[in-house]
């Protein structure tokens, strides 16, 4: 294989499948997979099930693929062994010219970005997250939506995807006459320079609901709120107004806090004059119908959803999540050409988003528009260590930046505790990283879609798979570099030997095993993978570091060295940053 690919498995496969078609037409499966590291790199098997519908002895049908492989040209052997095991699996194993040869190709994270772009190569894809409501403080709920998804937004960025990062806040419906209803009852003004004028907002909203279910007249008086807002009432528009732009203040400190991508911010109020057009299409198509007094979408051929419908509009003629949701597709289609869109929320939410998925593919079919990639990331709870939601001691959810101001406080004290002799700048810099990047990895380490109990020991920790230890392991590698007097991107590695002791090929292949991480990841955007290769990589390089001496003097052993050293310090601190998590030199 003269050329070099970032991606050896994938490139193998396409060479491979080509030669299999030709050989043996479409019923050879050459579709590559990991092999026993003992004895290969990748490895085909389709062999075995070609041979025993064709009736032949597998092995000589591998010889025979191996043959037509090599005889094709398109494998440069000094870079491919391959070679026959068993009854006939086809192993690739790469030589170490070919990994040194990929080492020194993919150079910095520039040059990985570019080879990854390939994944997505310019589809324009459109992420929803984080999405809160308006009037609310944001609480521990919030910490997974803003982590998964702007970590995901970052992958998906990273490998080519054109993003655009929506925000779809939830600022319109029922709530907001009950808030309304509150203020006035409370005789409230409203001050969005008040820096405590969200939390008086909760407390507005939770007065005025209380009153709604105690008395009938509160509750009609709450409605009546409402519905002037929604015929236009300048005094109640004037309100609505002031809270969304209360709410926006405190929202924006907590996404710069929290590093998070925020493109455009199109709540529920920007659809609510879009969705119209939902109502007169699908009754048009024939997918909606009254029911109730409701109209609704009966998924007749979905057996889960056959008998449960999926209201579009209510009785009183409102919409509701489930228009405003269709509109957004629509608009997400139509203005930013969406190809693919991606919704982060929790796992709660999973029956609602397959409605809304099943709906779109029927109303888009029966139109004749472009169908998007519709994709529903969701997640599970953050549980205390009694395995329920993790509230405080009154009950009541904890608060996001409460959260964030702990964990930076206890990584304050560790970090001083390591380095009492830092200046106090440097230590509040590295506590706000470490903090809250623990805070991210301890979430992002997880499976998402499972829930986790949630431990500041365990994140906090030096050891084990958690974001100190990645920290540590990168500001670990740039002291090597500080101690020889090296700058990490110099030509030192021109002169590098080729790789020869068990350590040095180990980690040189664990690099080289990035992009099908990648692939693994950006399939059903689960991020624990991209973690736990961050932190075995860690471990691979700490085991090459103890059994290699670094600093020799053989200087061609002493840049091939340097190279794996710096090329894993670039792809920790890439990975690190796709994480939303900034590298530190120092810890």
């Amino acid at each position: 294989m003269s050329n070099i690919w970032f991606h050896p498995a994938k490139s193998i496969e396409k060479i491979a499948s080509s030669v299999a078609k030709e050989c043996f037409g479409g019923e050879f499966d050459a579709s590559v997979r990991a092999a026993d590291p003992r004895f290969a790199d990748f490895q085909i098997n389709g062999a075995l099930p070609f041979a025993k519908k064709a009736k032949k002895n597998p092995r000589e049908i591998a010889s025979n693929f191996v043959e037509e492989l090599k005889k094709s040209g398109r494998f440069d052997e000094s870079l491919v062994e391959i070679s026959i095991a068993g009854p006939g699996f086809v192993n690739f194993k790469l030589s170490a010219e070919f990994l040194l040869k990929w080492l020194g190709r993919y150079k910095g994270e520039a040059a990985l970005k570019d080879a990854a772009k390939s994944f997505y190569n310019g589809k324009k894809v459109v992420i929803d997250f984080p999405s809160p409501n308006t009037a609310k403080q944001m609480h521990v709920g919030h910490l997974r939506p803003m982590v998964i998804g702007e970590t995901i937004q970052r992958l998906l960025r990273f490998c080519g995807a054109d993003m655009i990062c929506d925000n779809h806040i939830g600022d319109w419906g029922t709530n907001f006459g009950i808030l309304i209803y509150g203020i006035k009852s409370e005789n409230y003004k409203l001050d969005p320079e008040n820096e405590n004028a969200l939390e008086d907002l909760e407390r507005m909203y939770k007065a005025g609901s209380a009153k709604a279910k105690e008395d009938p007249s509160c509750a009609d008086a709450a409605r009546d709120e409402l519905v002037k807002l929604q015929n236009g009432d300048p005094e109640n528009t004037k309100l609505w107004n002031d809270i969304v732009k209360i709410s926006k203040i405190s929202f924006d400190k907590m996404y710069e806090r929290m590093s998070l991508t925020i493109d455009t911010t199109l709540g529920e109020s920007f659809y609510r004059d879009k969705v119209g057009r939902i109502y007169d299409e699908l009754t048009e198509i024939g997918l909606a119908c009254e029911d109730q007094g409701a109209l609704v979408v009966f998924l007749k051929d979905h057996e889960r959803f056959a008998k449960q419908p999926f209201i579009i509009r209510k009785k009183d003629g409102a919409s509701n999540y489930a228009s405003t949701d269709l509109a957004t597709v629509l608009y997400r289609v139509e203005h930013f050409g969406a190809e693919e869109i991606v919704y982060v929320t929790d796992g709660r939410q999973q029956d609602h988003f397959q409605q809304l998925f099943l709906t779109v593919g029927k109303w888009f079919d029966a139109k004749g528009y472009r169908k998007p990639e519709l994709r529903h990331v969701w997640f599970g709870t953050i549980l205390g260590e009694d395995g329920k939601a993790i509230k405080t001691k009154s009950g009541e959810p904890v608060k996001l930046k409460s959260l964030l101001d702990e964990a930076v406080a206890r990584a304050e004290k560790i970090v001083l505790a390591k380095t009492p002799d830092m200046p106090k700048d440097e230590i509040k810099k590295i506590a706000e990283t470490v903090g809250v990047g623990a805070l991210r990895y301890a979430d992002l380490s997880q499976n998402r879609s499972g829930d986790y109990v949630f431990s500041w020991d365990k994140m906090l920790a030096f050891e084990g798979n958690t974001a100190p230890y990645l920290l540590y392991a990168v500001a670990r590698i740039h002291s090597i570099f500080r101690k020889i007097g090296v700058q990490e991107n110099s030509d030192f590695e021109n002169d590098a030997a080729n790789l020869e002791t068990p350590q040095e090929i180990e980690l040189a292949r664990k690099l080289i095993a990035l992009p099908g991480v990648f692939d693994l990841t950006l399939a059903e955007l689960r991020p624990h993978l991209l973690c736990t290769y961050l932190y075995e990589l860690a471990g691979v390089f700490s085991t090459f570091y103890n059994a290699n001496k670094v600093i020799v003097e053989d200087k061609a052993v002493m840049a091939k060295r340097l190279m794996l050293c710096a090329r894993t310090m670039e792809i920790l601190e890439t990975g690190l940053r796709l994480l939303a998590i900034e590298p530190l030199q120092k810890m």
